[in-house]
């Protein structure tokens, strides 16, 4: 019985942050209140406990959207811009109190964007032999730390449970990554010059940010749950000084990286079977928007948001939990930016149609905790 109640936690209070990532739509991967990316482990991090967790995420964007409408021509055409997207996050949570609980994430990126418009151009005229070109990225990204909070001890109230976090986002990724793009000169001939890659692609956003979390769930029926998140962070920050282009005009804010707010909601369904196997099927709402709660929203910016369909998988063995899930799109808008109102136009961007997360989390309790029932009830 206690297994199947691990479970139901499990599956239900999985935060709303713990996946983002849709392509041109630069939303930030956030792991935040005292969870980790993969599954919550705030339920199960008891005071003096540890808990160390891994996370991969992997996703291709290569759909051009203008608002909600697909230009599927790009695709036909060949002139789709393709970025793969792996994320690695390492955490660490530590039980303060049964109900308080802290968590540092370390985040490194590699990228990789193919695209024919950043170099040669998509015009048959400008690029008759159809060519396209990478550019890359890898690295730490924006390390993360946060705090959450359950208003029930978890340990004594399993059926239902509300959680609330806070975190910080650090600067601490590259946000002004560099790669070799391709010319043509006048005589045809290829020469390439250096500046810095896309936004999407970019490891950092240059600024400090501030997330505020809420998650809860609820026992319904024997092992059946209901859950629900909502996420969003604040970077009061405007732009972060790098040039899109160098040879763009330095006195408009549109020439900048903006350095975004950015949001995710989560609402689904768990089931613990009698095996260490739980499922859950959830929808999920991220995205950034047009303009900042907090500061100037001037710089470029390709705001826009997925609604997705989520289903997943979690696995208790010993002390260890795994968990997959894979969002599906239904829904990806490419809402206008400030900049594109101020100049009458409305900007694309690319999305995915799914997203990979994998998790692998190693509870490490601390036994001279006599508060809680030991992990050994999960073997």
């Amino acid at each position: 019985m206690k297994t199947r109640l691990y479970l139901i936690l499990l599956v239900a209070a999985m935060p709303a942050s713990a996946l983002m990532g849709q392509g041109c739509v630069a939303i930030r991967s956030m792991g935040c209140s005292g969870n980790t990316t993969g599954g919550n482990t705030t339920g199960l991090t008891m005071k003096g406990d540890f808990s160390v967790a891994t996370n991969y995420r992997y996703f291709k964007s290569f759909r051009h959207f203008r608002g909600k409408h697909e230009e599927a021509n790009r695709v036909a055409e060949g002139t789709e811009v393709i970025n793969h997207f792996h994320g690695i996050d390492l955490s660490v949570s530590y039980g303060i109190t049964n109900r308080l609980s802290a968590t540092l994430t370390l985040p490194v990126n590699i990228n990789n964007r193919s695209s024919m418009y950043e170099h040669y151009g998509n015009s048959e005229s400008a690029n008759p032999d159809r060519q396209r070109f990478e550019t890359n990225s890898a690295g730490l990204s924006d390390i993360r730390t946060s705090l959450s909070y359950w208003l029930r001890d978890p340990a004594m109230h399993p059926a239902w449970n509300v959680a609330v976090g806070a975190g910080v986002k650090f600067p601490s990724g590259n946000y002004k990554v560099e790669d070799e793009f391709h010319k043509l000169d006048e005589e045809g001939n290829d020469y390439t010059v250096t500046r810095p890659v896309d936004q999407s692609i970019q490891l950092g956003d240059g600024g400090t940010g501030v997330s505020l979390e809420v998650q809860g769930f609820g026992v319904v029926y024997n092992n059946w749950s209901v859950f629900g998140s909502a996420f969003y962070m604040a970077n009061p920050k405007n732009t972060n000084g790098v040039l899109r282009n160098p040879t763009s005009d330095p006195s408009m804010h549109a020439n900048f990286f903006s350095v975004a707010d950015q949001y995710a909601a989560r609402l689904g369904i768990g089931f613990a079977t009698r095996s260490p196997l739980s499922i859950s099927l959830a929808s999920r709402l991220e995205g950034i928007p047009a303009t900042d709660l907090i500061g100037k929203s001037e710089g470029f910016r390709r705001p826009g948001y997925a609604l997705s369909v989520e289903p997943g998988l979690s696995w208790v063995q010993g002390r260890f939990l795994f968990n997959l899930n894979v969002p599906v799109a239904i829904e990806r808008n490419r809402i206008r930016s400030l900049d594109d109102k101020q100049r009458d136009r409305h900007g694309d961007a690319a999305f995915a149609d799914y997203v990979v997360n994998f998790s692998a989390v190693w509870f490490i309790p601390n036994h001279r905790s006599t508060s809680r029932s030991e992990p050994s009830e999960l073997d």
